[in-house]
């Protein structure tokens, strides 16, 4: 069949192996269709050697059927002349740095093609911290050096660099903003994390064959943990009722209120929406926390009213 958007949607996956259907207008340019559902355009050829190659083109929803019968025209057109697309993918793979390989991660997430916790695509404001920290930490350190030639001791290097605060640095923003960064302990291990993900992609591409931040020990994450005391929570409700008094900013101080009685994340009463408060219930549903969806509070955070 010609492979188009009503044709490809008619065909079921079949659970138990891949289902391969070729393009009548195109020689050597197909779908492929695994038993999870997922569908990828592909061309086989025969190279000057008579060697039988298939190279995906990419996924369908990344592509249209039209997009990828035009590249895949293209690169076939190059077989003819004598190219080889396997062998030339297989050479860009191993020449590929770790700022090219950050950039395709990024790429990939935007799209949605990265699931993150939950089993959902990251967050927006997951990926802003994400280029953050290649931007600052990655990049400087090892954006120029090949992805295949990283070994677990430069992971290990690199951890112990941005602990020691080797790409601490204090950038001016804009007029008037600043972006200071610092090391320690815990962006080392956040940041080792982040590049621990974007080599597992890599190996997933088929850029490398094993990850190499696999057995870095990283430190422990000391996330500071603040629980405030009864005597301090009367301190904040003074605190907000002076404010209130004096003519501060209302929705703040009704801000600050809800974090400390919800235990609420400050984004996400920053990005409260009205059909998630169950006023009946005395609670806030939230439909998209960094948990997923969750309900707060969930204990009462404190034993006197603010």
């Amino acid at each position: 069949m010609k492979l188009t958007k009503r044709a490809i949607d008619a065909i079921v996956p079949d659970p138990r192996r891949d289902i391969y259907v070729w393009d009548d207008e195109v020689r050597g340019f197909l779908l492929r269709i695994k038993p999870s559902g997922v569908r990828s355009f592909a061309i086989q050829y025969r190279n000057a050697s008579g060697v039988s190659r298939r190279i995906t083109i990419g996924k369908l929803g990344v592509l249209t059927a039209d997009e990828a019968r035009k590249v895949a025209k293209q690169k076939l057109a190059d077989v003819t002349k004598g190219g080889d697309p396997a062998e030339a993918r297989s050479e860009d793979r191993k020449t590929m740095t770790v700022r090219q390989l950050c950039q395709t991660y990024l790429n990939a997430c935007e799209k949605g093609l990265i699931i993150g916790k939950g089993g959902r695509p990251k967050k927006a404001s997951t990926l802003y911290v994400d280029r953050g920290r290649i931007e600052r930490h990655i990049l400087p350190l090892l954006g120029d050096r090949r992805v295949r030639d990283l070994r677990t001791p430069d992971i290990s290097r690199f951890m112990r660099d941005v602990a020691a605060g080797k790409t601490a640095n204090d950038i001016k923003t804009g007029f008037r903003g600043r972006a200071i960064i610092e090391g320690g302990a815990g962006t080392a291990a956040r940041t080792v994390g982040l590049l621990g993900g974007i080599l597992s992609f890599a190996v997933s591409e088929g850029i490398i064959p094993t990850n190499p931040a696999r057995g870095v020990k990283r430190p422990t994450d000391q996330r500071r943990e603040v629980r405030l005391t009864n005597e301090q929570y009367r301190m904040l409700g003074k605190a907000l009722a002076e404010a209130q008094a004096e003519g501060e900013n209302p929705t703040a101080i009704l801000g600050v209120r809800l974090l400390a009685l919800t235990g609420c994340r400050r984004g996400e009463i920053e990005r409260l929406r009205w059909d998630e408060v169950d006023i009946a219930s005395g609670c806030l549903r939230l439909a998209d926390s960094e948990e997923g969806k969750s309900v707060h509070p969930r204990e009462c955070r404190c034993q006197v009213a603010c």
